[in-house]
């Protein structure tokens, strides 16, 4: 929730670190008032997968987002921090996040490649008027390559691949001179990497192409330059196109010179981005020439921008609202689908978690995403059904924390994973790896959502919907809960509900008393 009219974007990326800070308009709109960049490098040091990141590197991140937050509160702006590639493939994000947190104060999400292609989709439908178009949407990062299919604000297909600026620099161009043999072997890599995603793509009919990304921003200032093309003051790129055969005289250029050295020598050039723009010209080349692209848009609105317009689109949700918000209930219907769930036992079980969530909400002291994430874990909890009934809690564990729900950061989807395993059987236990990587606060959130789940599943354990509504209220050491029947057998659910009240009663310190009308 906003508490003042300014907000801060916070994008962890893994060659560098940028915030924007943007003054709140009307009707959802926005202004940039600030915005700074640090190059930190936080996936120094792999090639490949990034398996750990440095203790260094770690540092450098935390005294940037230390510096931002700084920035931040100069505009008295709310924050919010997201991490993408680096981070998320790394062994050791627990301990960033918790470094991050403890010395700033921060909460940093972490993001699945498609969560983060849907935000840099946002982005740039904020800066370049491709709304009603199909559109792919390229972006290049230091740890992997998005790419993207939209029309009318929805994304139709996308895709993160796992090659990056950083990433490949790091696996073919760690000599000081660029070699023909290193060029040609970055170039197969790439083409074998995506061609299973641009043969996909290519049976679109996709009307125009735009490119967001520190390797496109700074290709556009190169051609800028060898084309004497005209620019606004300070060149400022958006809505910024060239061509493929501009495209190509670039990369000619940039592999001619061989020493980082001469590369910085290049006209338009940014020094900081020197050593690693060979590996993402060629990413954005092998895109142009396995899609036949003629012609590229550049738009300088992308992740940290997407993050601004999700936010804000968030805030227009009420908060008694009945469903998920779109994007989140979408993402999760369609994967309760995918598994063909019972659909009517499944909102049945979710009216009734969101009424005993808003009935005992000085109970629990839980926010609006709180009452989400119970939501999403109701409609959801019975998805194990699909891999077999035995244990079927386990496998909807597993089936939510192993699918990218769009609208979900990682941490919110394993919060949603845990509450759903625990809608029966066990309770939440330390010994489960699952539930003891999350922190103790996010742990409590778990045994409270899930307390409240399996009474919500209890009440209806037959499946055929006898019980019409409920109502719950706190009296002394006691939840009254009051049962409004359409059928009075309901011996199958007082029964379950015996067996499965304790959590609740454990975690709330309350009795559970039932009254039937």
């Amino acid at each position: 929730m906003l508490t003042n009219k300014n907000f801060a974007a916070i994008d962890i990326g893994t060659n560098s670190i940028h915030l924007i800070v943007v003054k709140i308009l009307e009707y959802g709109n926005f202004e940039i008032i600030d915005r700074e960049k640090e190059v930190i490098r936080l996936g120094e040091g792999f090639s490949g997968d990034i398996k750990k990141l440095s203790a260094e590197a770690i540092e450098r991140a935390v005294i940037a987002i230390k510096r931002f937050k700084g920035i931040a509160e100069l505009h008295s702006a709310n924050v919010r921090a997201v991490a993408t590639s680096a981070v998320r493939e790394s062994l050791n994000k627990n301990e960033f996040i918790e470094k991050v947190l403890n010395e700033t104060g921060i909460e940093v999400e972490v993001i699945s490649g498609q969560e983060e292609a849907r935000l840099i989709y946002l982005g740039i439908l904020r800066a370049v008027p491709v709304y009603e178009k199909r559109t792919l949407c390229i972006d290049i990062g230091g740890g992997s390559t998005e790419l993207i299919l939209g029309i009318n604000g929805k994304i139709e297909f996308s895709r993160s691949i796992k090659i990056g600026a950083v990433r490949l620099t790091q696996k073919f161009f760690q000599k000081e001179k660029l070699s023909k043999s290193a060029i040609k072997e970055c170039k197969k890599w790439i083409e074998g990497e995506i061609y299973h995603v641009t043969n996909y793509i290519s049976k679109y009919r996709f009307e125009v192409c735009v490119g967001s990304s520190g390797t496109i921003q700074t290709a556009g200032n190169i051609i800028a330059e060898l084309s004497n093309r005209e620019v606004t003051p300070n060149r400022i790129l958006n809505n910024f196109e060239f061509t493929k055969d501009e495209l190509n005289k670039v990369v000619n250029e940039v592999l001619d010179s061989k020493t980082l050295a001469d590369r910085k020598k290049i006209k338009g050039m940014d020094s900081k981005r020197a050593d690693i723009f060979p590996a993402g010209i060629l990413i954005l080349q092998t895109i142009f020439e396995q899609l036949n692209i003629d012609k590229l848009t550049i738009s300088e609105y992308a992740l940290r921008e997407g993050i601004v317009v999700d936010t804000l689109q968030n805030l227009n949700i009420e908060k008694h609202r009945p469903r998920l918000s779109d994007i989140r209930y979408e993402s999760i219907l369609q994967l309760a689908k995918n598994c063909y769930f019972d659909s009517e036992h499944c909102f049945h079980v979710a009216n009734f978690s969101a009424k005993l969530f808003d009935d005992l909400a000085d109970l629990h002291k839980l926010d609006g995403s709180a009452r989400e994430y119970l939501i999403a874990a109701s409609l959801l909890h019975d998805v194990g059904h699909h891999i077999s009934h035995n244990q079927h809690h386990k496998h909807s564990n597993y089936i939510i924390r192993n699918s990218e729900l769009m609208g979900f950061n990682e941490n919110e989807i394993n919060i949603i994973a845990n509450v759903a395993r625990y809608h029966r059987k066990s309770h939440p236990k330390q010994k489960h790896q699952e539930f003891a990587s999350l922190s103790s606060k996010d742990q409590l959130v778990v045994k409270k959502l899930s307390a409240i789940l399996r009474v919500a599943d209890s009440l209806d354990r037959s499946h055929k919907q006898k019980i019409d509504s409920i109502s719950a209220k706190v009296v002394d050491s006691t939840v009254e809960l009051n049962l409004k029947l359409k059928d009075k057998s309901i011996e199958i659910e007082l029964w379950n509900l015996d067996r499965r009240e304790k959590l609740f009663e454990d975690v709330f310190e309350k009795t559970l008393v039932i009254h039937r009308t």
